[in-house]
């Protein structure tokens, strides 16, 4: 029998079939279209990224029906969320979570709730991303929507409804609404009620590895899935990719290069300190029972590489082996969309400095690579100084395979990096997940050891390592010099 982790990203899903030793049997994935309906605004169409995800489950269902899944587990996107009717129709796009329409609530919330009491209550820092402000934006701002709207529903509890099973939502993606308690593992009431909110309206939370119910004859005919499969509570993408890189401890963090550039480590109590809060790092519960997790990111990891490629064409494999083996004097603030930690800033604009006409293609392609590792940089110092130190990064995504990219991760971080031997993690995690649910592995412990293996080492190398040390320098300096100009353009 087999286990199946289904990952539903921000631009695009995968499905991964695993036998009950964490080994690849078949895979299939799908890109689909962000939407841009005005500046700012952020969706997705969520029949299409169900009509994709279907594909891929039922290519991945045929081609393992000689070893049938027996359960599966999706790992979600966070914040994203979409409004269903009392048919499970979406009524709305999912709004995923760098939109950023919900900036205005942001001081209201401040002023009449704390930025300090949301944080210690949810984990997570006020926000314009948190899924309650973008509901509360719906709610006044598209009443008629809101009015259907039976439920709010981000999309590991969307892919439940899907299926005809009653949504439910494990806890690491509900901390990322903004409206869940840590504290008691439950919807904070104080929070719904500010927003105007029933606790009715979000899907019933439950541990990460709960099984929540069997694929119906109906669901199996759809999906190509047996009959009976048991369908798992899974996680937020990020701390799924987290313990399918086998991270559940102190010390290492998960490294994520996705569409999202990601550091996660893992602890086992809340750090609710004002420095914490400051720099928008959260404290989040782990698909580990047990252990928090902590998220730094850019939102342009695998997204800015992607417009590059788009814009100026090439392939991704072309312009990663044009680069020079060196660095050159170009720098990339990577800030093209809203930027993530630590600044959270909804204005501020992506740059490339340094260019001359000699400047070449490779070594913008360097750049960019740099800088968005500079970024996660920045995060690492500042989670340290909260007291989470990482010795070590296991490194997960598709630039994990990158030996370029991992070399470069390497010198500028100063730290080894462990590239995986699964590089989709969050499917490998969430399949880990059906298993503990199905009893496949005795315990979370059980499936690292079983299911997780390194696939090779980056050590940094000490002369590259003076000069990134050195690079970094100017680099922490380029946004507070830009930041009045970026945001007036």
């Amino acid at each position: 029998m087999s286990l199946l982790g289904i990952d539903i990203g921000t631009t695009g899903c995968k499905v991964v079939a695993f036998n009950n030793e964490g080994k690849v049997i078949f895979t299939s994935s799908a890109e689909y279209p962000l939407l841009f309906p005005r500046s700012g605004w952020i969706e997705l169409d969520p029949e299409l990224v169900w009509r994709k995800l279907v594909r891929c489950i039922r290519s991945v269902a045929g081609k393992t029906r000689h070893d049938p899944v027996s359960a599966l587990a999706v790992s979600s996107q966070g914040e994203a969320f979409i409004p269903i009717d009392g048919k499970g129709n979406a009524l709305y796009n999912g709004i995923v979570t760098f939109d950023s329409r919900a900036a205005g609530h942001v001081d209201l919330w401040r002023k009449s709730v704390g930025a300090l009491k949301i944080f210690r209550t949810t984990g997570v820092p006020l926000s314009a991303m948190a899924t309650l402000l973008k509901i509360q934006w719906l709610m006044e701002n598209k009443p008629g929507v809101a009015h259907k709207a039976k439920q709010f529903l981000c999309f590991q509890d969307y892919f439940a409804s899907k299926i005809g099973l009653q949504p439910a939502i494990d806890y690491s993606l509900a901390a990322r609404t903004m409206a869940f308690d840590i504290n008691t593992c439950s919807w904070s009431n104080p929070m719904l009620k500010r927003a105007n909110i029933g606790a009715d309206q979000f899907a019933k939370p439950v541990p990460s590895g709960t099984v929540i119910g069997g694929i119906s004859s109906s669901a199996a005919r759809t999906l190509g899935l047996p009959e009976g499969a048991l369908v798992v509570a899974g996680g937020h993408d990020q701390p799924c990719g987290t313990f399918g890189a086998g991270v559940v401890g102190r010390g290492e963090a998960m490294y994520s290069t996705g569409t999202v550039e990601c550091i996660v480590p893992v602890f086992s109590k809340p750090h609710p300190t004002a420095a914490m809060m400051r720099n928008n790092l959260c404290n989040n519960p782990h698909v580990v029972r047990g252990k928090f997790v902590s998220l730094a990111f850019n939102f342009t990891g695998g997204s800015l590489l992607r417009w590059y490629r788009d814009t100026f064409g090439g392939n991704y494999d072309k312009l990663i082996r044009g680069i020079p083996k060196v660095s050159s004097g170009v720098m990339v603030l990577p800030h093209f969309t809203m930027t993530g930690t630590p600044y959270f800033d909804t204005r501020s604009k992506g740059v490339i400095a340094g260019l001359q006409l000699s400047t070449t293609k490779g070594e913008i392609t360097r750049s960019l690579l740099e800088g968005i590792t500079f970024e996660m940089k920045l995060n690492v110092e500042l989670l340290e100084r909260a007291g989470i130190q990482i010795k070590s990064f296991r490194a997960i995504g598709g630039g994990s395979y990158s030996s370029q990219w991992m070399q470069i991760k390497a010198d500028i971080m100063n730290r080894p990096v462990h590239a995986m031997e699964v590089n989709e993690a969050a499917c490998l995690g969430a399949a880990m997940l059906a298993g503990v649910g199905a009893k496949v592995f005795h315990s979370p412990a059980d499936a690292v050891r079983t299911c997780v293996r390194l696939r090779k080492t980056y050590h940094p190398r000490k002369g590259m390592a003076e000069t990134y040390k050195q690079k970094f320098e100017l680099y922490r300096k380029l946004y507070p010099a830009m930041r009045d100009i970026l945001h007036h353009l």
